[in-house]
C-alpha cells in the first residue's frame, strides 16, 4: 500500500555528521557566559555579531551554491548545524529567516541579479530578512491578503499592514506577500511576493511587547512605499505557489522539535547533580527521550526529501504538528516533576527558564501555521477533504 506520507529511516552521511564537533566547540566558547534562561530565547535572540561570526565559519547558507557565497552542501549539513545551534540555545534570530527560507526562495524563484545582490550577504551573516505574511484581522487565513502593490511608471506602490513580523525593526529587508491584482475576494489569485528595503520612506514599524516582556514581534505599516520593478520575486500572480514553497522550507527543519530543548537540558543538568534519583523523573524522561528520538528520525527523513529535491510539504506538516505538541508538553512535564520533588533545591536559572518556556510555549503551535492549518494540510494530503 502506497501511503501519501512516508518517513524512511535515514542516516546523516558521515561527511555531514563531521560538522557536529567543530560546531559544538565553537558554540561552547561563544556561549560560555550565556545562562540557560537567555539561551532558551534562541529563536528570538537577535545578535548580529554572533551571526557574522557564524557566517565567517561558513555555517550560514550551507546549501546555497558556492557561486553565491554558500558551501554547496546537502540539507543534512544544514540539519546538523541547526540542531547544534538550537540545542546550545544560540542566538539565531538575526540570520534565521534569511538562511531558512528567504535565501532558498530567492535562489529558486529570483532573478540572477537578485541572487547576486542578496545571497552573498546572507551567507556572510550581514544581511537580515523578515517575513511579511500575516495581517491584522486575518487570523490564519493567509489568502485574505489586503496589502496591495499597484504598478506605477517607476515600479510598484505598496500600501497596507503586516503583523507578527519577527524583528522587522532590526531586519534590512522584508519579503512580503501582497495583492498585485484583484481583491481579497479573489483569495489566492493575484498575489505576488516583493522584496522591500525597510529603510525606505513610508514604512512605520511598531514592536509588540509579548507576555514574556520581549518585543520581537512587530506590526509594519506601508503608506505609498515606492518599490523598483526588480522588487518582484518570480512571476506576478504566482505568489501563492511561492509562499507555499516558502512555508515548506519553514516547517521542514529540526527547529520544530527543539524550541524548548534548552529547558530540558537545564533540568537534566539539575537532575545529574542530585544524589538520589527519582523513579518518577526517570520514567518521564524516558518517555520524553523516546518521543524526541522518533520526531528527530522523522525530521531527518524530511531533510532527505529536501536533499533529493522532492517536496517536503506534507511530511513537514506532520512533523511540525507533532513536534510543536512535544515542545509545548516539555514545560508542563518538567513543572510537574519539580512540583513532585520538594527536596530538590531549585536553581533560580532553571526556574526562570521554565517560566519563559511556559509563557512562550503557546506560540509554538502558531508560528509557521497553526495546528488547525497543519491538520487541514495533512487531511488534504490524505485525501480526507
Amino acid at each position: 500500500m502506497n501511503l501519501p506520507i512516508a518517513f524512511e529511516l535515514t542516516r546523516i552521511p558521515a561527511a555531514d555528521e563531521a560538522l557536529r564537533e567543530p560546531v559544538r566547540d565553537f558554540l561552547k566558547s561563544a556561549l560560555a557566559m550565556r545562562p540557560a534562561d537567555a539561551r532558551a530565547r534562541s529563536w528570538f535572540a537577535f545578535d548580529a555579531a554572533f551571526s557574522r561570526r557564524l557566517g565567517e565559519q561558513g555555517w550560514i547558507g550551507l546549501t546555497f551554491p558556492k557561486a553565491y557565497g554558500g558551501q554547496g552542501r546537502s540539507a543534512f549539513a544544514r540539519f546538523v548545524v541547526v540542531e547544534e545551534l538550537l540545542n546550545a540555545g544560540a542566538p539565531v534570530a538575526a540570520h534565521w529567516f534569511a538562511d531558512r527560507q528567504s535565501g532558498p526562495l530567492i535562489l529558486r524563484y529570483g532573478t540572477e541579479a537578485q541572487r547576486q545582490k542578496y545571497l552573498p550577504g546572507i551567507c556572510q551573516g550581514t544581511v537580515f530578512f523578515c517575513i511579511g505574511m500575516s495581517e491584522p484581522n486575518s487570523g490564519s487565513d493567509l489568502a485574505s491578503v489586503r496589502t496591495s502593490a499597484k504598478r506605477t511608471s517607476r515600479g510598484w506602490c505598496l500600501n497596507g499592514q503586516k503583523i507578527w513580523t519577527t524583528h522587522a525593526d532590526k531586519a534590512h529587508y522584508m519579503i512580503a506577500l501582497a495583492r498585485t491584482s484583484g481583491t481579497a475576494a479573489d483569495r489566492d489569485r493575484g498575489l505576488s511576493q516583493l522584496i522591500i528595503d525597510l529603510s525606505q520612506p513610508g514604512i512605520e514599524i511598531r514592536p509588540i511587547v509579548d507576555l514574556t516582556g520581549d518585543a520581537h514581534f512587530c506590526q509594519v505599516y506601508f503608506q505609498d512605499v515606492e518599490l523598483p520593478p526588480e522588487a518582484l520575486i518570480g512571476e506576478e500572480g504566482a505568489g501563492w505557489e511561492q509562499v507555499t514553497a516558502e512555508l515548506a522550507f519553514e516547517r521542514s527543519g529540526p527547529e520544530r522539535i527543539f524550541s524548548s530543548i534548552v529547558l530540558l537540558n537545564a533540568y537534566l543538568e539539575t537532575v545529574r547533580n542530585r544524589r538520589e534519583p527519582e523513579c518518577a523523573a526517570g520514567l518521564a524522561l524516558g518517555r520524553i527521550v523516546a518521543e524526541l528520538a522518533v520526531l528527530r528520525a522523522m525530521s531527518i527523513s524530511v531533510a532527505a526529501r529536501l536533499d533529493q529535491q522532492a517536496s517536503p510539504a506534507l511530511a513537514a506538516a506532520v512533523v511540525k504538528d507533532m513536534g510543536t505538541s512535544f515542545e509545548q508538553s516539555l514545560a508542563t512535564i518538567i513543572a510537574d516533576l519539580l512540583g513532585d520533588a520538594p527536596s530538590l533545591v531549585l536553581d533560580p536559572v532553571l526556574y526562570r527558564t521554565l517560566q519563559y518556556v511556559s509563557q512562550i510555549g503557546p506560540s509554538f503551535s502558531l508560528r509557521g501555521g497553526t495546528r488547525e492549518i497543519m491538520r487541514g494540510v495533512i487531511a488534504r494530503g490524505l485525501g480526507l477533504r
